[in-house]
């Protein structure tokens, strides 16, 4: 494994790499609230089947940096996707498996959306991770209204407060709650919460979540993304979507919702007994599904 870093238009990328230079181009990406270590048991199995494997922090997470201050600290959907497309760019590689969760699965269903060519297979863990802005002022049960908590205290100066001095509290608290099941120990969750401390981390989350309630605008220079994102775009790769069964934040419904934005071929598989960080409490299955995705397709 090397620590390297990649200058894109707007960032240093900070990124582990396994594997050979030549092997076939596998991206894995975190979600909030966490980092790249919930892939220390995929991306070594990867590497040692032979394929590259890159493992970037998103926009302020770890050593991630911008590179101008006058940049908008921006978390909304469109910063995720544009940041890995110019990652890919800037590190040359035409055509990549993509694999995230949360905010990385985000990215990587953008990607996948808009820019199809350059995905040859996606692990997507709940699937369409595309957010439908103009609907986000209608309301859900209340039993799901309630898991937002976190989100709508970020939308108050009071939870920018919070998050500013609380961090690694109310982060502890959203892995607890969103992995039920999951008996993760202080050393696990301290390996990741380092990567809160990033000078950027709270307004990049601060801004995430307000932007797509309609609270905060968004960066002028990814409104064209996020005008293509507001259509809904269907995905077009073969997609595997992993959902943890025991998700606190994103319960897996009976009947899967998220056929009808796949257009390729797509396959959910439930997890049973893991919540939501699934490529930290289920690699297994993680390997299974990029393994299978690789298995039929090819670069």
């Amino acid at each position: 494994m090397q620590s390297r870093t990649i200058r894109t238009d707007v960032l240093d990328v900070a990124y582990e790499e396994h594997g050979p230079s030549g092997g076939d181009v596998v991206v894995l990406l975190h979600g909030f609230p966490y980092d790249i270590r919930c892939f220390d048991e995929v991306a070594p199995s990867m590497a040692a089947a032979g394929h590259r494997v890159l493992v970037p922090y998103l926009r302020g997470y770890g050593p991630t940096r911008f590179l101008s201050p006058a940049t908008p600290r921006s978390g909304e959907q469109a910063a995720l996707g544009h940041d890995l497309l110019q990652f890919m760019d800037a590190l040359g590689i035409g055509r990549a498996m993509l694999a995230g969760y949360d905010w990385g699965g985000r990215a990587a269903c953008i990607v996948a959306a808009l820019w199809p060519e350059r995905v040859r297979g996606l692990v997507s863990c709940t699937g369409y991770n595309i957010q439908n802005i103009a609907r986000s002022v209608d309301p859900v049960p209340a039993e799901q209204e309630h898991r937002f908590w976190y989100q709508y205290y970020f939308h108050t100066e009071r939870g920018r407060a919070g998050l500013t001095r609380n961090r690694r509290d109310i982060c502890r608290l959203l892995w607890k709650l969103w992995s039920p099941e999951w008996a993760f120990d202080e050393a696990t969750f301290e390996k990741s919460a380092a990567s809160f401390d990033n000078a950027d981390f709270v307004e990049v989350v601060i801004q995430s979540y307000r932007h797509r309630y309609g609270y905060a605008a968004g960066d002028p220079a990814l409104a064209g993304i996020e005008t293509r994102l507001a259509a809904q775009p269907k995905i077009t790769v073969p997609t595997i979507n992993l959902h943890g069964g025991n998700d606190g934040v994103g319960p897996a419904p009976g009947t899967d919702g998220n056929t009808k934005f796949f257009t390729g071929p797509y396959e959910r598989r439930l997890i049973p007994r893991v919540g939501h960080n699934v490529p930290q409490e289920a690699p297994s299955a993680t390997l299974a599904a990029l393994r299978d995705l690789m298995k039929g397709t090819t670069q």
